[in-house]
């Protein structure tokens, strides 16, 4: 997703600004990508962090990176993210947020 709004670091307010909370939120992944670590730009092999990618009306789909392994939700389900944070990185939104519970 590309930049907009322009605080420093990961921010609610960041995230509020892209992802509105008016709206519903859609989970599209049925399975966590875990990420590895890199050390001098090469993989480690170990799990960092997960992601799981995410859509909402009039916004593109986007990622949310996980510090631990959630359980997702089926296919399109209504999902709200706990302590969902954003940061913006050369005209890049990043998200990342602790966990998700689904809406019924």
């Amino acid at each position: 997703m590309k930049t907009i709004y322009k605080p420093k670091g990961y921010s609610k307010e960041t995230a509020s600004y892209y992802i509105k909370e008016n709206k519903p939120v859609r989970s599209l992944s049925v399975e966590l990508e875990p990420l590895q670590s890199f050390v001098d730009g090469k993989p480690t092999g170990e799990i960092a962090t997960y992601k799981a990618w995410f859509t909402q009306e009039g916004v593109e789909p986007f990622a949310v990176k996980f510090d631990t392994e959630i359980e997702l939700p089926k296919y399109l389900s209504t999902i709200e993210f706990e302590g969902l944070m954003a940061c913006e990185i050369k005209y890049n939104v990043y998200f990342k947020a602790i966990n998700i519970k689904e809406v019924k």
